[in-house]
Protein backbone atom coordinates (compact mmCIF):
# COMPACT_ATOMS: atom_id res chain seq x y z
CA UNK A 1 0.00 0.00 0.00
CA UNK A 2 1.40 2.96 -1.19
CA UNK A 3 -0.60 5.29 1.98
CA UNK A 4 1.74 7.74 3.31
CA UNK A 5 -0.03 7.48 6.91
CA UNK A 6 0.02 3.67 6.83
CA UNK A 7 4.39 3.66 5.95
CA UNK A 8 4.61 6.16 9.06
CA UNK A 9 2.60 3.28 11.22
CA UNK A 10 4.92 0.80 10.14
CA UNK A 11 8.29 2.46 10.65
CA UNK A 12 9.17 2.79 6.79
CA UNK A 13 8.80 6.84 7.18
CA UNK A 14 9.39 8.79 10.20
CA UNK A 15 7.61 11.44 12.27
CA UNK A 16 7.44 12.86 14.97
CA UNK A 17 5.72 10.42 17.41
CA UNK A 18 3.50 12.10 20.18
CA UNK A 19 1.70 8.86 21.58
CA UNK A 20 0.72 5.45 20.01
CA UNK A 21 -1.99 2.30 21.09
CA UNK A 22 -3.02 -0.49 19.61
CA UNK A 23 -4.98 1.19 17.24
CA UNK A 24 -3.85 4.59 17.17
CA UNK A 25 -1.28 7.15 16.21
CA UNK A 26 -0.63 10.42 17.32
CA UNK A 27 2.39 12.63 15.53
CA UNK A 28 3.27 15.72 14.64
CA UNK A 29 2.20 17.05 10.71
CA UNK A 30 5.32 17.85 8.70
CA UNK A 31 3.53 20.52 6.90
CA UNK A 32 2.26 22.63 10.47
CA UNK A 33 -0.47 25.35 10.18
CA UNK A 34 0.41 26.12 13.80
CA UNK A 35 3.43 25.07 16.13
CA UNK A 36 2.58 21.76 17.18
CA UNK A 37 -0.59 20.77 14.89
CA UNK A 38 -0.60 17.18 14.88
CA UNK A 39 -2.36 14.14 13.44
CA UNK A 40 -3.89 11.01 14.89
CA UNK A 41 -4.33 8.28 12.55
CA UNK A 42 -5.78 4.65 12.88
CA UNK A 43 -3.34 2.08 12.34
CA UNK A 44 -6.11 0.23 10.51
CA UNK A 45 -6.31 1.97 7.20
CA UNK A 46 -9.91 3.19 6.78
CA UNK A 47 -10.63 5.90 3.99
CA UNK A 48 -12.74 8.43 5.63
CA UNK A 49 -15.45 8.68 8.46
CA UNK A 50 -17.88 6.49 6.53
CA UNK A 51 -15.89 2.87 6.83
CA UNK A 52 -14.29 3.80 10.21
CA UNK A 53 -14.66 1.37 12.84
CA UNK A 54 -16.80 3.10 15.65
CA UNK A 55 -15.02 1.78 18.71
CA UNK A 56 -11.57 2.32 16.60
CA UNK A 57 -13.22 6.42 16.21
CA UNK A 58 -13.56 6.80 20.16
CA UNK A 59 -9.75 5.78 20.49
CA UNK A 60 -9.69 8.01 17.99
CA UNK A 61 -10.76 11.44 19.78
CA UNK A 62 -9.52 10.10 23.34
CA UNK A 63 -6.19 10.23 21.80
CA UNK A 64 -7.38 13.79 20.43
CA UNK A 65 -7.94 14.91 24.22
CA UNK A 66 -4.54 13.56 25.39
CA UNK A 67 -2.75 14.82 22.83
CA UNK A 68 -4.67 18.44 22.98
CA UNK A 69 -4.19 18.48 26.74
CA UNK A 70 -0.20 17.41 25.90
CA UNK A 71 0.16 20.65 23.35
CA UNK A 72 -1.95 23.02 26.01
CA UNK A 73 0.93 22.21 28.98
CA UNK A 74 4.01 21.63 26.80
CA UNK A 75 3.29 25.04 24.28
CA UNK A 76 1.03 27.06 25.85
CA UNK A 77 -2.09 26.18 23.54
CA UNK A 78 -5.02 28.21 25.08
CA UNK A 79 -7.26 26.49 21.77
CA UNK A 80 -7.42 24.05 19.72
CA UNK A 81 -9.49 22.87 16.18
CA UNK A 82 -10.04 19.75 15.60
CA UNK A 83 -10.48 18.71 12.31
CA UNK A 84 -11.47 15.84 9.72
CA UNK A 85 -11.99 16.04 6.45
CA UNK A 86 -13.88 13.02 4.91
CA UNK A 87 -13.91 12.27 0.90
CA UNK A 88 -12.90 14.67 -1.91
CA UNK A 89 -15.54 17.29 -1.51
CA UNK A 90 -14.60 17.53 1.55
CA UNK A 91 -11.43 18.46 0.65
CA UNK A 92 -9.55 14.92 2.00
CA UNK A 93 -5.88 14.70 0.10
CA UNK A 94 -4.87 11.72 2.39
CA UNK A 95 -7.47 8.58 2.16
CA UNK A 96 -6.69 7.49 4.99
CA UNK A 97 -8.43 8.70 8.65
CA UNK A 98 -6.95 11.13 10.48
CA UNK A 99 -8.07 13.81 12.82
CA UNK A 100 -5.90 17.45 12.78
CA UNK A 101 -5.10 18.84 16.06
CA UNK A 102 -4.76 22.67 15.24
CA UNK A 103 -3.16 24.32 18.98
CA UNK A 104 -4.42 27.74 19.18
CA UNK A 105 -2.32 30.98 20.53
CA UNK A 106 -3.49 34.39 21.19
CA UNK A 107 -2.81 36.32 17.67
CA UNK A 108 -2.04 33.04 15.35
CA UNK A 109 -3.40 34.97 12.47
CA UNK A 110 -5.54 32.51 11.86
CA UNK A 111 -9.17 32.82 11.41
CA UNK A 112 -11.39 29.75 11.06
CA UNK A 113 -14.68 32.22 11.36
CA UNK A 114 -14.23 33.32 8.00
CA UNK A 115 -13.60 29.99 6.90
CA UNK A 116 -17.45 28.83 8.07
CA UNK A 117 -18.83 32.33 6.53
CA UNK A 118 -17.62 31.88 3.28
CA UNK A 119 -21.54 32.28 2.15
CA UNK A 120 -24.51 33.27 3.97
CA UNK A 121 -26.12 30.05 5.09
CA UNK A 122 -29.33 30.78 6.94
CA UNK A 123 -32.17 28.03 7.15
CA UNK A 124 -35.19 28.70 9.37
CA UNK A 125 -36.26 26.50 12.07
CA UNK A 126 -39.10 25.02 10.18
CA UNK A 127 -36.47 24.03 7.24
CA UNK A 128 -34.14 22.46 10.25
CA UNK A 129 -36.87 20.72 11.30
CA UNK A 130 -38.01 19.33 8.30
CA UNK A 131 -34.36 18.31 7.43
CA UNK A 132 -33.73 16.62 10.72
CA UNK A 133 -36.92 15.05 10.22
CA UNK A 134 -35.72 13.35 6.68
CA UNK A 135 -32.27 12.67 8.42
CA UNK A 136 -33.86 10.73 11.36
CA UNK A 137 -36.21 9.32 9.24
CA UNK A 138 -33.99 7.47 6.49
CA UNK A 139 -31.73 5.66 8.99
Amino acid sequence: MDCIFCKIIRGEVEAGKLYEDDNVLAFLDANPITKGHSLVVTKQHFENIFDIDAEILKDVITTGKKVTDMLQKSLGASGANLINSSGKDAEQIIFHFHLHLVPRYENDLLNMHEWWHIKERKITIDEQKSLAERIKNNN
